[in-house]
């Protein structure tokens, strides 16, 4: 990413559903399964979509920056409500802000850093001063297939400005990397997205993440002891551990971003969500290395350094691991009523 003025962020959010089913629960109905590689994943409700979810995050993450004036609001999302309708257009009126460009993007798990990237480029170019860029699904898997143990819901949202002072961490870097790489797929006509198993492994997942991590490195003449915090995207809890000491990264690092073992695979608020953990707890100066993945394939890769004013932004703020730990279980007939899995 090159740009005419520095990037920098302003104020996050995330959003988890209140609701979690246990993947036993779902290896209980489907007899002769195992459970899923994470305890649980995140649900939402029957009156949740896309567009309530990234409407709650927009809200918070607008109040953390103060309100600022937004030019443009992308949203990435596989499971939006309209399948010829922007979600964007929906949140320009319920924000209040018409004057904008908006737009949703697609791109499996990395539509939410492909907003991320698309806002920076518009503050970047100076063509906007704000911009939000959000992340949201409510992803399923088909009945009985291993995806439904880890696909979940949430949502995750960044206000991009001009690093000016204000901001409480500046995107440094940015680049991409994407191929045809058909791992993960799902028709116009269908329900529910296909896949070709360990395939999203290898050579999907980790060549992707790798190729994109290490060309950052290269580009930025940094090393993995560089950074105090390091995020992957989280299919399920192994791979990000996994990638992460592949490319010379610690447990440590990566550690505090790390969810996907109790709210499953967010899709695409997974990167931007754990960005939020991380921020939670990160300091002036640290340096945060990031790189999302979706299927198809690509990844998108940052690095972002966190500066003084998220110590007066985030006071008062409630940590969203602890927001975590509030939720309620239910079983899989209420899961399969809600997620629209029963169909005449």
């Amino acid at each position: 990413m090159k740009s005419i003025n520095p990037i920098g962020i302003h104020g996050y959010a995330a959003y988890v559903p209140s609701f979690r089913i246990r993947t036993s629960e779902i290896a209980r109905v489907w007899k002769g399964g195992g459970a899923g590689p994470n305890e649980s994943k995140a649900v939402a409700c029957f009156d949740e979509d896309v567009v309530t979810m990234s409407v709650e995050v927009a809200r918070e993450a607008l109040g953390m920056a103060g309100g600022p004036p937004i030019g443009a609001i992308y949203v990435g999302t596989e499971s939006k409500p309209y399948a010829v309708k922007s979600t964007g257009s929906i949140l320009s009126d319920m924000l209040g802000f018409n004057r904008s460009l908006g737009a949703d993007l697609e791109f499996a798990c990395k539509a939410g850093t492909e907003a991320m990237q698309v806002v920076s480029g518009l503050v970047g170019s100076g063509m906007i001063d704000y911009g939000l860029a959000i992340g949201a699904d409510t992803a399923q898997g088909a009945p009985g297939d291993e995806l439904e143990h880890t696909a979940a819901s949430g949502a995750a949202a960044l206000v991009i400005g001009r690093a000016d002072g204000n901001d409480i961490a500046e995107i440094k870097y940015s680049t991409s990397y994407i191929s045809d790489t058909p791992d993960f797929w799902r028709r116009q006509t269908q329900h529910f997205p296909s896949h070709l198993g360990r395939f999203t492994g290898e050579p999907a997942y980790f060549d992707h993440t790798i190729q994109s991590s290490k060309r950052a490195l290269s580009d930025t003449g940094t090393t993995p002891k560089d950074y105090r915090f390091a995020i992957f995207h989280q299919p399920n809890p192994r791979f990000p551990f996994d990638v992460g000491k592949r490319l010379g990264f610690s447990q440590e690092q990566i550690m505090p971003g790390a969810v996907n073992n109790l709210i499953g695979n967010t899709y695409a608020a997974g990167a931007m969500m754990a960005l939020s953990c991380t921020l939670d707890e990160a300091n002036p100066g640290d340096r945060i290395f990031m790189t999302s993945f979706g299927s198809g394939a690509g990844s998108d890769t940052f690095v972002i350094e966190v500066k003084d004013r998220i110590l007066k932004r985030r006071l008062g703020s409630v940590r969203l691991k602890e927001r975590m730990k509030k939720f309620m279980l239910i079983d899989y007939g209420i899961y399969a009523k809600w997620r629209g899995k029963i169909r005449e």
